[in-house]
């Protein structure tokens, strides 16, 4: 009998060796064209191995035909697609959807557009029996490779998410949507906070489970469309806030503060100049461009340094901002003040007491929002 699928690891059976029966849980969003060829290549692949596995697949609503597809193919193969018809379209949600609903404990997750190869799967899943807790199919590591189609600037944006995530992880390919692992090796489900497409990351960290990584060959798809854009990407980038925070703490939160805060200068510098040049003097002009940036740096904030803290109303905690903003402001501005009225330096040059002033107020404005602003973390937000 299988166990919950959001038991925590240690209430559970030790992992099997050489296991025989798997499920693969396989997100998808109109990938109806895609789907037969999956389902063939992965029957190939397991034909003779005596594995008992399925194929579930967890559709994000396409209303593209692929119910009708895979009850066609459920008349031979062991396939079923459970639909998300009220939840939000999300690659990630599915994934855990498709973990909870699955039928036995060895866990493939792939994705539905070809590009990763079933042929790999038994590789993968006699790696688990080498003391780890999840095998990750790695474009990254020697064997693994890149289809020779990507441009320049697929490569660079994919290589660039790698290094971000290096930190978090010790493994080459941490970003790879190709992994097994074994149910009993998760976190709580419950407890898991992912966001657009990196679920293998999610549990790595969350989970801080043992990683091994297996060379795959990784292929473009052929049929479909890519659901990659720059909202995934943002997405992308508040999902690897949420895990900073989780695993380092106040040691992630500085430097991501730090990164709003160098956003926020641009947008200073930018109203502080522009003004001066319609002919504002220059202190008042320093004044009035200290308040665009506090609104910038507000929202920013809340989306990604401090994004795992317990939500609240957007109007009373950008009060808060503004209200501690004030005290940064008074060090701030009176700083640059004092500095270009009675140091004839800094009167000169007058670009150095502006950062002067941005570097102490900023020093301020970091406590006081860890402490009062944003709140603490709550569970949910962990």
């Amino acid at each position: 009998m299988t166990k919950p699928a959001n038991d925590v690891k240690d209430a559970l059976h030790a992992p099997e060796k050489s296991p025989r029966t798997l499920s693969i849980v396989v997100p998808t969003f109109r990938e109806a064209d895609n789907v037969p060829a999956l389902a063939e290549r992965i029957a190939a692949a397991l034909s003779g191995t005596g594995i008992d596995w399925e194929l579930l697949l967890v559709d994000d609503d396409s209303g593209d035909g692929s119910e009708d597809v895979v009850a066609g193919l459920a008349r031979r193969l062991p396939v079923r697609m459970v639909v998300r018809r009220d939840a939000p379209r999300d690659l990630s949600l599915a994934v855990i959807e498709g973990i909870r609903l699955a039928r036995f404990d060895n866990l493939v997750v792939m994705d539905a557009d070809l590009s990763h190869p079933p042929e790999r799967i038994a590789d993968m899943l006699a790696a688990l029996d080498s003391g780890c807790e999840m095998v990750i199919g790695s474009r990254y590591v020697p064997g693994g490779a890149v289809d020779q189609s990507w441009s320049l600037y697929r490569v660079l944006n994919s290589r660039l998410a790698t290094w971000m995530a290096r930190p978090l992880v010790r493994c080459a390919d941490p970003m790879s949507g190709f992994f097994a692992t074994r149910r009993g090796a998760l976190p709580d489900l419950r407890t898991l906070r992912p966001m657009g497409y990196k679920i293998a990351l999610e549990l790595i960290v969350r989970g801080r489970l043992r990683v091994r990584e297996v060379p795959i060959d990784f292929r473009d798809r052929s049929a479909g469309s890519s659901k990659m854009n720059w909202r995934q990407q943002l997405r992308f980038l508040r999902h690897l806030s949420r895990l900073y925070n989780y695993k380092f703490g106040t040691l992630a939160r500085v430097p991501f503060f730090g990164a709003v805060g160098a956003s926020g200068l641009v947008v200073d510098l930018a109203f502080y100049l522009g003004l001066q040049w319609a002919g504002i003097e220059h202190r008042l002009a320093r004044f009035l461009s200290f308040w665009p940036a506090v609104g910038w740096n507000w929202a920013l904030n809340r989306g990604f340094t401090f994004s795992e803290r317990a939500r609240q109303p957007h109007l009373g905690q950008l009060a808060r901002f503004t209200a501690s903003s004030l005290a940064g402001l008074g060090i701030n501005v009176g700083s640059y003040a004092l500095l270009t009225s009675y140091v004839g330096f800094f009167d000169r040059h007058r670009l150095l007491a502006f950062f002067c002033g941005i570097g102490l107020g900023s020093l301020l404005n970091f406590l006081v929002a860890d402490r009062y602003v944003y709140g603490r973390p709550s569970d949910a937000g962990r």
